[in-house]
């Protein structure tokens, strides 16, 4: 499975339909790729809460729609990171949620044909009483898909960013069948050493590859840590990116992970 990763980069000067535009002329460009990964929220900005609510759109909103003509065009599985959806202002009080925002942390799946395959609600909001647990309901399903490859059908768990500090989170990924999970985020370069560590603990103890991509630039005020990275199941880092934009390109042998399962049963051993 070839894995294209994108790290953008982008500052509070560049307007959202300019970077929607320049992030979906470069998954265009992806032409090799089975699965293409954006980072989260890179659209509104992943920290400038201010500007989500005014930029917030639906799953069927020009952001995806412009990512999936860009997958469409290159026969890819692309992982459009993540969007700031909106149930919209005329939806009934039961479609906003339990605590009634309308509004979610929500990453969607695009298939080759440009059609929407999952989507998935951040489960844990980071912030700590600010920014998402403030103006976001919290997801409450955990999603799998199945990704048809040229080499046989690959099991993905999506996660969001934070959530990778669950561990919980990505054992039911693992026990719902997922070899790969993905996991775009927008972390901050003062705890980037956190980013990496949890990335390859969660393919280790799981025995599965992780797809990390994050985003790089400042915003504000806010500098992201980038470093994007994909680890195998037996915690190889086959790639991890610097500080800046960059796209890794990263073949990844999942009979490798599953030969390691089979020569190192650890997961047969849980007890709790």
């Amino acid at each position: 499975m070839r894995v294209h990763v994108l790290q953008l980069a982008y500052d509070d000067d560049e307007p959202v339909a300019a970077r929607v535009e320049r992030a979906a002329a470069l998954v265009s460009g992806q032409r090799d790729a089975d699965l293409v990964v954006l980072p989260e929220l890179w659209a509104p900005t992943g920290m400038n809460y201010d500007l989500w609510t005014a930029h917030a759109e639906s799953v069927d909103g020009p952001t995806v729609a412009a990512v999936a003509e860009a997958a469409k065009a290159i026969g890819a599985y692309v992982h459009a990171g993540s969007i700031v959806e909106t149930a919209g202002p005329d939806a009934p009080p039961e479609a906003r949620g339990p605590q009634g925002r309308g509004l979610w942390n929500t990453s969607v799946l695009i298939g080759p044909e440009g059609d929407t395959l999952a989507t998935y609600r951040k489960v844990h909001r980071f912030g700590f009483a600010s920014g998402e647990p403030q103006l976001m309901e919290a997801g409450e399903q955990l999603v799998t898909a199945d990704l048809d490859l040229p080499d046989g059908r690959v099991r993905i768990g999506l996660a969001t960013c934070y959530d990778i500090r669950f561990p919980e989170q990505f054992r039911r990924l693992l026990d719902a069948g997922a070899e790969v999970f993905v996991v775009p985020a927008a972390w901050p370069a003062r705890r980037v050493a956190h980013w990496t560590l949890l990335g390859r603990a969660r393919a280790v103890e799981n025995q599965c590859t992780v797809v990390q991509c994050n985003t790089a630039g400042t915003h504000a005020g806010v500098a992201m840590g980038g470093h994007s990275q994909v680890v195998d199941g037996t915690g190889v880092v086959l790639a991890e990116a610097g500080d800046g934009e960059e796209v890794l390109v990263v073949d990844v042998d999942l009979d490798v992970t599953r030969r390691w399962r089979a020569d190192f049963p650890v997961l047969a051993d849980r007890r709790l």
